[in-house]
């Protein structure tokens, strides 16, 4: 067997790591609440009406976690154009040969469960393969109709001017019944997404082994020395090989 060397490399900066943490609990916060205002259970209770303030909590704790949700993807989108090469948004564009490359590579991998060493060391990413890449072009749309759908809904009721900014969104979309299924949808697509999500981190971990998992708290992953050589590197030594001896 051949022995390979791995080095360490830092791929999720600090902040990229702060905003995946903070999306994880402000989604989790924001579908909680979000079932509880869309289906609110009965409350028993023998204090009076005006006492009770649960509902009105629930609703701040799910208004408070939008506007975190909101400013991080903000900060995220910032993050595209100062950060390293993995969080650059370069780095999102798939449309290259080494993308669609990889994509056949994660295909076999993921879908029909094909692992092959050498193509591993070939195709593997460093940090976000193709799939990955795709999905969250898809996720980072989905994540503005939440935000059109969510904050159109509160305008009508908040009386600072960045919710009110929305406020044209439920006309535009037919009124806040068409609105608030649209957002109720999009809420069921995140749940999917972060299923499927969880469940390939975890396999790729397993299968790669290198800190797939570990990356996003340390964010530090072990790449194989030879998949860091640069094309170039390589083809120039190729050629030079092949050029004979005087």
């Amino acid at each position: 067997m051949k022995t390979r060397n791995f080095k360490r490399v830092l791929v999720w900066e600090l902040p990229v790591r702060i905003f995946h943490w903070l999306n994880v609990l402000a989604l989790f916060v924001l579908t909680v609440t979000g079932f509880l205002i869309a289906d609110p259970p009965a409350l028993l209770s023998n204090a009076e009406a005006t006492n009770l303030h649960t509902f009105g909590i629930v609703r701040s704790i799910h208004f408070i976690s939008a506007y975190v949700f909101f400013f991080v993807m903000i900060l995220r989108i910032y993050w595209a154009f100062v950060g390293n090469k993995f969080a650059n948004w370069r780095a999102f564009w798939p449309f290259t040969k080494r993308h669609w490359a990889n994509l056949k590579h994660v295909l076999k991998v993921d879908i029909m469960l094909l692992n092959d060493e050498e193509e591993n060391i070939r195709n593997i990413s460093i940090g976000h393969n193709t799939i990955a890449t795709l999905s969250y072009i898809a996720m980072f749309f989905l994540a503005l109709v939440m935000v059109f759908t969510g904050f159109g809904l509160y305008a009508g009721m908040s009386s600072w001017w960045l919710p009110r900014l929305f406020i044209w969104v439920p006309d535009m979309l037919g009124g806040d019944i068409l609105t608030r299924q649209i957002h109720h949808i999009s809420m069921w697509a995140f749940i999917f997404f972060a299923m499927v999500h969880v469940y390939l981190v975890f396999y790729h971990d397993w299968l790669e082994g290198r800190g797939e998992v570990s990356s996003m708290f340390g964010g530090y992953k072990f790449v194989c020395e030879d998949r860091m050589k640069k094309p170039e590197k390589v083809k120039s030594d190729k050629n030079k090989a092949a050029v004979p001896a005087d």
